[in-house]
């Protein structure tokens, strides 16, 4: 089957929806999240569709795991968080994506931040309260965390 039709990523990464891209080589993309909650927010994904993060092989989960290391200390060096966690959580997107989340409080990675008022009064979970980001702020926040393109080098 032809994931490519029906995956936002893979869209992304044959071109054919836009992307604030921080890095891309011939095996990951790493791209800016359209609903952040700090500036900085980003995700790390395989080119290829693979739907878990588990079926991803250990050379490439590596490759990708050290790419997003590299992002993770760009994002503390510009934005400056307290610190930055690694989420892989499996939902939103099927296709594999490591989210690098700036955190500025203990539960800026904690599901509470997407919870919200339902029209029922009930609370509810999920992204559509949150703004979409400005593409000319995502486009800068992706020129200030990238990365050499060859990862040999520092």
């Amino acid at each position: 089957m032809d994931n490519s039709r029906t995956c936002v990523f893979c869209e992304i990464v044959a071109g054919r929806e836009p992307a604030s891209v921080i890095y891309q080589d011939d095996r990951v993309l790493a791209m800016m999240g359209i609903r952040p909650i700090h500036p900085g927010e980003c995700m790390v994904i395989p080119k290829q569709h693979i739907d878990h993060f588990t079926d991803i092989d250990d050379e490439l989960s590596q490759h990708l795991i050290v790419v997003a290391q590299r992002i993770a200390r760009r994002m503390r060096e510009v934005f400056q968080p307290q610190r930055v966690g690694m989420v892989v959580h499996g939902f939103g997107v099927p296709h594999a994506h490591l989210l690098l989340i700036p955190q500025h409080r203990p539960d800026d990675i904690t599901s509470g931040r997407f919870a919200y008022l339902a029209e029922d009064g009930s609370i509810a979970f999920g992204v559509r309260h949150l703004p979409l980001a400005e593409r000319s702020l995502l486009d800068e926040h992706a020129r200030l965390l990238a990365i050499p393109t060859d990862l040999r080098t520092s």
